[in-house]
């Protein structure tokens, strides 16, 4: 198994591969990353149709750049910047955050767990928990946490995303993760 991920090419090699004709390499790409990108964005967005319509956009974006794609940065980088300057242009077309749909909670409830009834309602309990308290950060230190945890991005990659120092990030996710922990505490 681990040598099977250690032989899957990287992402930029993929690209490169792609915009030279590889349809397989663009779709060996699509699959690595169209989970954890739709995850972004509806964490970020928190309304699944309008992720959707979002992550068609960034992805419509990476077909039409990439001729002139070329390896000066990670590809996952380059993808969330993506991502991260629609989600901008989306914000600014709005003027404000729109709140969380009037049935959120009932959908959150509605999640499927193959797991005990008890099991599945502490872990309903809490994720509900965490996405109220997730939706109490403000924009800029949701988003640092959604790409840390979620991504896994190293600080210098989300600085490069959201176009703020390595020291920035690192303040923003301080300042998310105490709030984060004095609100799930309650």
């Amino acid at each position: 198994m681990d040598q099977a991920v250690d032989a899957a090419p990287a992402d930029e090699a993929l690209m490169l591969a792609w915009a030279g004709g590889d349809l397989a390499a663009f779709e060996a790409l699509y699959a690595r990353h169209r989970g954890p990108l739709f995850r972004f964005l509806l964490g970020q967005v928190r309304d699944r149709p309008l992720a959707e319509e979002l992550f068609q956009d960034v992805w419509q974006r990476v077909i039409g750049a990439r001729a002139g794609w070329r390896p000066e940065a990670a590809f996952g980088t380059w993808l969330y910047r993506i991502a991260h300057n629609r989600l901008n242009d989306h914000w600014r077309a709005l003027r404000h955050r729109p709140s969380a749909p009037v049935d959120a909670e009932r959908r959150t409830l509605e999640v499927a767990d193959p797991d005990t009834p008890e099991g599945l309602a502490h872990r309903e309990e809490a994720t509900a928990r965490l996405h109220e308290a997730l939706a109490e950060l403000p924009d800029e230190q949701r988003e640092a946490v959604l790409l840390r945890l979620q991504r896994e991005l190293s600080l210098e990659e989300i600085g490069e995303l959201t176009g703020v120092g390595r020291e920035t990030v690192k303040s923003r996710l301080r300042y998310a993760m105490d709030k984060l922990r004095a609100r799930l505490e309650r």
